[in-house]
């Protein structure tokens, strides 16, 4: 977002006498702060307890200039269990965090030593930095005194053209393709083949499961 833009528009409707520049939030950019964002690949499973001892390496080894940050992405998901409807926290990517570092082999050698490390996303030995629109798109825009704005609908657990399994009723058993789905009847369309036939069956989000 560009915060010259933002500022201009509000220039012909305030009343700068009445209201304090200072007082309006502005956007900021989680690209725009110290350092550069990587993408650092960790054992699966183990991304907390890297980040955990990540943190704790850079604070002992006196590298928090040139180490500034390590997240861990994470989404809301809308998952059914037993017909009800929850939402949880996943990581987007699994198996990876974002660092944001300073382009230093020192930074570059204390990531790559962090137990539970692999190594960095990049050509060859050299990390690649993720460029502004990936850092906004994963990292979301934050607004100054705010925390980073939620994703504005939570992620289906189930996709359109995803193969399901029926778990009960009169199709039990059957496999077929999502064809629609319906988030506020908690329902889904899926494609059985009958016969022969691929015919479109409506069930309960809590009917079917994941192949």
């Amino acid at each position: 977002m560009d915060v010259d833009n933002v500022e201009e528009s509000f220039e012909g409707d305030i009343d700068h006498d009445e209201y304090n520049e200072e007082e309006i939030p502005k956007a900021s950019s989680p690209f725009d702060l110290p350092g550069h964002w990587y993408v650092v690949h960790t054992y699966a499973g183990y991304e907390k307890k890297v980040k955990s001892n990540l943190e704790n390496r850079l604070v002992s080894l006196h590298m928090e200039d040139k180490i500034h940050e390590v997240v861990i992405p994470m989404e809301d998901v809308v998952e059914f269990k037993s017909g009800k409807k929850s939402i949880s926290s996943k990581k987007v990517f699994p198996g990876y965090l974002l660092t944001r570092c300073e382009r230093d082999n020192e930074a570059f050698a204390v990531i790559r030593g962090t137990p539970g490390v692999t190594g960095f996303v990049g050509a060859g030995n050299l990390p690649t930095p993720l460029s502004r629109r990936e850092v906004e798109t994963i990292l979301q825009i934050r607004i100054d005194g705010q925390e980073p704005s939620k994703r504005s609908k939570p992620k289906l657990e189930y996709d359109i053209g995803e193969t399901v399994r029926v778990k009960e009723g009169p199709f039990a058993d059957f496999s077929g393709q999502i064809a629609e789905i319906s988030e506020d009847q908690l329902k889904v369309k899926v494609l059985v083949n009958i016969f022969g036939r691929e015919t479109p069956v409506e069930l309960e989000f809590g009917q079917v499961s994941k192949l």
